[in-house]
């Protein structure tokens, strides 16, 4: 565990700090590039990283705050991932190439700059976020902090491990089907994926059919409420625009006592799959902490049933095709080549009938929550597997070991709706895991209240890896 003094400040910490004069954003900056540059050869976090452009954008934050401006994130180092375009530098989505650079910000970096954030670096991610692990050709291994021989997960693994390792306050990640949770399970951070359209995708007006979204990821809910908050917002190109939510004035409500189901039932897959007995312990173990905290948790699974597969496949493969060919002249994996031919097939009458079947299982899958006021189930099925899990594996092992890995995340991302991953505590190897709090359409305030309840109760922002710039 990392010294208190070695630690690197949360959101909201280091944007107080700064306010207050305890620290500047050149400071806070440069010890966030130094931290970045120290791991860059083990976590290999990061596909680029802005070192002058980033202290010359702090220096000028130091003097709009010396001039009395006021910004929610104003000098605050932060990271994106490496789908999101930011002006300048290429999105190359996790593939081997050479891209040209954008032009202009993505609608959710436009309104991290207008809240004065600083933008460090872009993180890595797989080639285009298919898999949960966070490994590719063009970069690499990125390594989990908590134990480098394991993955942080993916796709948006360069987030969680830039922000467990303490190189940033926090980073936007995004969810196509697990993509912020996943990760956040396997590094002990809260990642949230919220309602469709909550933070914009523009300049696409849908990601992946729908089913990816922008989420946060940091230590604690409240840090993660107020970077939802700060880049959450419609451009006038989004397709789905849900009414605004204050995700910072729910942390700290009392929602009551709610009747809360825990659902272990995986959901239908092609290939075995089984819960991980640890795993099990560990969220019947936050189940315990909401009984303690006075809700009423009752086992009862959800049942899925095969239309939530049949509308993600087409949705998936279909953006898989979409993105791979906005990168003319990317080198990929042979996997990645054989999904985006699964997308060719299935663009069409199938994605047709993808889309065609939601609002049926939005409603027959919204009738549980008559009952209950949200589910809590694992995040994943396993803790991270070995950092290099997937190497030299055919397309249909590596379905069968992801699928295994992590069967719980999908469903949600076809629905569209809320949720949020909370540490659930470590294997005895000493590997994180997590559970995730699910809620139906636009209950991230729901999901944040009673999340910032159990982090009250489970504290697991106390629990940090050793700092990789002191090994």
């Amino acid at each position: 565990m990392a010294s208190a003094s070695t630690r690197q400040m949360g959101l909201s910490e280091t944007a107080a700090a700064i306010v207050a004069g305890t620290t500047t954003s050149v400071a806070a900056t440069s010890t966030a590039l130094d931290r970045i540059e120290a791991s860059g050869s083990t976590l290999n976090a990061f596909r680029i990283v802005r070192r002058d452009q980033a202290l010359a954008e702090a220096a000028e934050a130091d003097r709009r705050i010396a001039a009395g401006q006021r910004l929610p994130l104003l000098g605050v180092p932060i990271a994106i991932k490496d789908d999101t375009d930011l002006a300048g530098t290429p999105t190359a989505f996790g593939c081997s190439g050479t891209f040209p650079p954008k032009t202009e910000d993505a609608e959710s970096v436009r309104r991290l700059r207008a809240a004065g954030a600083i933008i460090v670096g872009k993180t890595n991610t797989c080639e285009i976020g298919q898999w949960p692990f966070t490994d590719a050709a063009a970069f690499g291994y990125t390594r989990n902090p908590w134990n480098a021989a394991h993955t942080p997960g993916g796709s948006s693994g360069g987030s969680a491990a830039a922000v467990a390792a303490g190189m940033v306050p926090a980073a936007l990640g995004s969810d196509g089907a697990g993509s912020v949770r996943i990760p956040s399970s396997w590094t002990n951070l809260v990642g949230i994926k919220p309602q469709r359209g909550r933070i914009s995708t523009w300049p696409l007006a849908e990601s992946f059919g729908g089913l990816t979204v922008n989420g946060p990821l940091a230590r604690t809910v409240a840090d993660a409420a107020l970077l939802l908050d700060v880049a959450a917002g419609p451009h006038p190109g989004d397709l789905h625009t849900p009414a605004p939510i204050a995700a910072q004035e729910a942390v700290g409500h009392d929602p009551g006592k709610l009747k809360i189901a825990l659902s272990l039932r995986i959901p239908f897959t092609a290939t075995p799959t089984r819960l991980d007995p640890e795993v099990a312990a560990r969220v019947h173990g936050v189940a315990a902490a909401l009984r303690r905290l006075g809700h009423e948790v009752t086992v009862a699974d959800l049942h899925y049933g095969l239309l939530v597969g049949a509308s993600f496949l087409p949705r998936s493969m279909v953006g898989i095709r979409r993105e791979l060919a906005k990168r003319p002249g990317a080198q990929v994996d042979s996997r990645t080549r054989f999904n985006a031919g699964v997308g060719l097939a299935l663009t069409g009458p199938a994605l047709f009938a993808a889309r065609a079947v939601e609002p049926l299982l939005h409603k027959r899958i919204g009738r549980f929550f008559d009952d209950y006021d949200i589910v809590l189930a694992p995040t994943t099925a396993t803790p991270p597997p070995p950092v290099d899990a997937m190497d030299g594996l055919g397309v249909s092992a590596t379905d069968a070991l992801i699928t295994g890995a992590c069967p719980y995340t999908w469903p949600w991302n076809v629905l569209g709706w809320p949720s949020v991953n909370v540490p659930a505590g470590f294997t005895d190897e000493g590997l994180p895991v997590g559970a995730q709090l699910m809620g139906p359409a636009a209950s991230e305030e729901l999901l944040i209240a009673v999340a910032a309840q159990l982090e009250s109760d489970l504290r697991w922002d106390r629990h940090r890896p050793q700092p990789w710039w002191e090994r």
